[in-house]
C-alpha cells in the first residue's frame, strides 16, 4: 500500500496528453505573427488527404504515417510542415534553426510522451506564410 502512492504521479501523467483528441487537428495560418484566414491547405497522412481553407479543423483519425500540411495563399510563398506521430514509448528530440536580419537562433526541445496507443499528431498546427 505504501508503494502505491509512488505510482500516483505516473498514473496521472499517463492520463495527460498533448496529442490530437480523437484525431481532430485544428489548422491555422499566420503571417508576420498575425492570424491570417483564407489560406488553402492540404493535409496528408497515410490514411488519406483533405483540402481545407483556414482556419479549419480536420478529423484525420488515428495516427498513420507522417502528418504533412501544405498551405498557400496568393501573394505568399507556399509553406509545408511535416510531423511524425509522437512515439507511444520513449522520448523524442527536436532541433530547429532560424535566421534573418543577421541573427541566427537555435532551439532544442525534448518530449516524453506517455500513451498506450500508436502515437499521436499535434492537436493544433499553425503554418506561417511568408510574403513573396
Amino acid at each position: 500500500m505504501r508503494y502505491s502512492i509512488l505510482l500516483l504521479p505516473i498514473a496521472i501523467a499517463a492520463c495527460a496528453t498533448t496529442g490530437s483528441s480523437g484525431g481532430i487537428i485544428a489548422i491555422e495560418t499566420t503571417a508576420r505573427g498575425q492570424a491570417m484566414a483564407g489560406a488553402h491547405c492540404t493535409v496528408n497522412t497515410g490514411a488519406g488527404s483533405w483540402n481545407l481553407t483556414t482556419p479549419a479543423s480536420v478529423n484525420v483519425g488515428n495516427a498513420s504515417g507522417d502528418l504533412r500540411v501544405v498551405c498557400s495563399r496568393e501573394g505568399f510563398r507556399t509553406s509545408e510542415m511535416i510531423f511524425r506521430p509522437s512515439s507511444p514509448f520513449g522520448s523524442s528530440v527536436g532541433l530547429g534553426v532560424g535566421g534573418g536580419g543577421g541573427n541566427v537562433g537555435v532551439g532544442v526541445g525534448l518530449s516524453f510522451p506517455i500513451s498506450l496507443g500508436g502515437g499521436t499528431y499535434p492537436s493544433r498546427v499553425t503554418v506561417d506564410l511568408n510574403p513573396q
